[in-house]
């Protein structure tokens, strides 16, 4: 079948969730056995998100081609159980840099280069390439922003031409919001009215409307809406507010959308969608009661997504050990040694997160050594692995002033220090160590053990390493480097093979957590947690 392309536009508000109704859409359309990808267009300059503070915004998700993307493709890859690459995340930085290379190598001939066509050609040019090279069924392609803002009119301006260039092999999704007035306990559709209306003014028309709200659009409101949009009245679907995320795509699917969606394009609908993994999924969701308490020490604990996909790795996790997440965070920044026991003492495990910088590093010495002293299941991720080891080495084998040459560059034990091929680097963005390398497994390892093999390829962003100077000293002292680089031999995971479960990992095993499968040390994690619950509730009722 030829490749079939759908966008997804925005109006009215921006963190609607076109994220989640393009992962909706697409776990559906895989679900009827078509192969599906989604891309997302950033209406940004920044060519990525790799340098923007997580502060403005949130998570930055590598692939695994090592491309460092916005945090909407983890939405991608935790609904699809696909893996994403550089190509499903363009931003404006990246379509501009493009055509000024093409203009400084002289392919355009000494013409002068201008937004269309030569800005909207490389936007179209992203788009197709993308369902040429993948042989794509489906291509989903996400527009960023908000119909009407100006960063975004050079993607809707290829949008339209994409339109009529495609015909039949392309659709508009338009996600728009339905606002509720307390006052006068109503809800308003001129917002979504004006939106399209916007759409419509740059020359798309909708093919289909999502409409979010947090009350119940009934059907002649639709109805209403359908005709000043010029939507057919089947096409006007509601997004009520979901308990989970992960029941969008069955509210979509009982509003037939992907049939709607088939349809539009030419296709005939044949049966249902295959969701029975899906439904097992919800199912355990729904049924597990019993708590477990996780801590997440972090310096971003405020902001909502700078751990998105830890949060929801533990979620998955913690849903199929039958467990209903109690995830509590922990600032850094407020953590130290004498109230260390009064704040992780209620909890079942701990996971120290990853991050760049000095600031709160102290607290994630405290937390660590408590957990290791009291012998808490405790999962450390990049950054949080390198603490693990600065705090062995400080309190374990004496070495008072050892640190991370990131955090003091003129320490007498760099225990952690920057990368050799890293010395050199001077431009920040897109240079760390990036994206998916294979590490190698002890075989008798808890790493190997909670994997079933001792060969993984995981994914990586950081600039420091373990310092392979000092490991005959740490395995001396009972910290086992038991998953290393089988090129470079770099230290990739630690473990402390005593304790109840204590093991950090140098890469980031977050960004390959799905609903489908969850990943295999988030899993061991949440159930030696589980099991030290249950331990300290036996001991408790003695």
């Amino acid at each position: 079948m030829e490749t079939k392309y759908i966008f997804v536009t925005g109006g009215v508000v921006s963190s609607l969730g076109k994220g989640i109704i393009s992962s909706s859409l697409a776990r559906l359309l895989i679900a009827r056995g078509y192969r599906v990808t989604i891309q997302k267009f950033d209406p940004y300059i920044n060519v990525d998100p790799g340098t923007l503070n997580p502060y403005e915004h949130g998570e930055c998700y590598v692939t695994v081609d090592g491309h460092e993307a916005d945090l909407d493709l983890g939405h991608y890859e935790r609904f699809t159980n696909i893996h994403t690459t550089k190509a499903n995340s363009i931003t404006t930085g990246r379509i501009y840099q493009n055509v000024i290379d093409k203009e400084r190598r002289g392919d355009y001939l000494g013409k002068t280069v201008q937004i269309v066509p030569h800005i909207t050609d490389e936007i179209k040019r992203n788009v197709k390439q993308l369902g040429l090279t993948g042989n794509f069924d489906f291509v989903i392609t996400e527009i960023g922003g908000v119909v009407g803002d100006i960063e975004s009119l050079p993607f809707l301006e290829a949008v339209r031409q994409l339109r009529w260039e495609l015909g039949e092999n392309s659709l508009c999704v338009h996600l728009t919001y339905v606002p509720f007035i307390a006052a006068a306990k109503e809800l308003k559709t001129k917002p979504t009215q004006h939106s399209v209306k916007k759409l419509q003014e740059l020359g798309i028309q909708p093919d289909v409307l999502v409409l979010r709200t947090e009350h119940d659009i009934n059907a002649d409101m639709r109805r209403k809406i359908a005709l000043f949009c010029n939507v057919a009245p089947d096409a006007v679907i509601q997004s009520i507010d979901c308990p989970s995320i992960y029941e969008v795509p069955l509210a979509m699917h009982a509003q037939h959308l992907d049939e709607i969606v088939l349809r539009k394009m030419g296709v005939t609908p044949e049966g249902e969608p295959h969701m029975a993994p899906w439904l097992n999924f919800l199912q355990k969701m729904r049924d597990a009661s019993e708590p477990v308490t996780i801590g997440l020490v972090g310096k971003y604990v405020e902001l909502q997504d700078a751990y998105k996909s830890i949060n929801e790795a533990l979620f998955q996790s913690a849903t199929y050990n039958d467990r209903k997440l109690d995830l509590r965070y922990i600032h850094s920044e407020k953590l130290n040694e004498s109230n260390a026991d009064e704040l992780l003492s209620p909890l079942d495990g701990i996971i120290i997160a990853p991050g760049f910088g000095h600031r709160g590093i102290d607290g994630k010495f405290a937390a660590l050594k408590w957990a290791r002293e009291h012998d808490v299941p405790t999962f450390g991720i990049c950054l949080g692995m390198q603490c693990m080891v600065i705090e062995f080495a400080r309190d374990v084998l004496g070495l008072p002033e050892a640190n991370s040459s990131e955090m003091n560059p003129l320490t007498p034990d760099k225990v952690i220090d920057i990368m050799e091929e890293q010395k050199s680097v001077s431009n920040l963005g897109g240079t760390m160590r990036l994206g998916a390398y294979d590490c190698q497994l002890k075989p008798d390892s808890l790493a190997a053990k909670a994997y079933g093999t001792t060969m993984v390829s995981e994914r990586h962003r950081h600039r420091f390493e373990f310092n392979d100077e000092y490991r005959r000293r740490f395995e001396q002292a009972g910290m086992v480097c038991a998953g290393e680089n089988p090129q470079t031999h770099l230290v990739e995971i630690v473990e402390l093979p005593g304790k109840r479960w204590f093991l950090g990992t140098q890469y980031h095993p977050e960004y390959s957590s799905t609903v489908l499968s969850p990943h295999p040390l988030f899993m061991s994690f949440m159930a030696a947690a589980i099991e030290y619950r249950r331990q300290k509730a036996d001991k408790a009722g003695k």
